[in-house]
């Protein structure tokens, strides 16, 4: 059965020039910003793997160590371990880095690093943590990646 429109000759207007939309609106990207205190947020309740508390809690991370740079798409944290030997630097930093992938835009870069002079072993750590490779092959360790979503679970 063929349905018969209701206004066979319907007068037709000439579209409003303001409201035609050209290929670079649709092109254009809506970029949402982020400040120092957004990203915090994201990481302040990441838990520390040996202690029942918050980064936060133990001082590992604070707003005043993050930057944002919204014009290069980059966020850079910088974290304390609570001793300078701390056995757990490596995995704190990845999960810092890990939940800041998982929740900001994939167009920015995060660089995760021991903050200066907090580490016996910071230029290691902080070598161990920008390498792409070495953060993609820890992730597919399903025991070290249960460990990072643990302390990054928020329940």
């Amino acid at each position: 059965m063929t349905k018969v429109a209701d206004n066979i000759n319907p007068d037709v207007y000439e579209k409003r020039a303001d409201r035609e939309l050209t290929r670079a609106d649709y092109d254009e990207e809506v970029v949402d910003e982020f400040d120092e205190r957004e990203v915090y947020d994201l990481i302040r309740n990441i838990n520390d793997p040996e202690h029942p508390l918050t980064l936060e809690e133990l001082r590992v991370v604070d707003e005043n160590n993050v930057r944002v740079n919204n014009l290069e798409n980059t966020v850079h944290v910088y974290f304390t371990p609570t001793i300078p030997h701390c056995s757990m630097a490596t995995l704190i930093g990845l999960s810092i880095r890990v939940q800041l992938l998982r929740a900001l835009p994939s167009r920015f870069k995060v660089t995760v690093e021991v903050s200066e002079g907090s580490h016996m072993s910071e230029n290691a750590v902080n070598k161990q943590l920008a390498d792409k490779e070495r953060v993609a092959a820890a992730l597919e360790n399903n025991n070290l990646l249960q460990i990072i979503n643990q302390c990054i679970s928020t329940f």
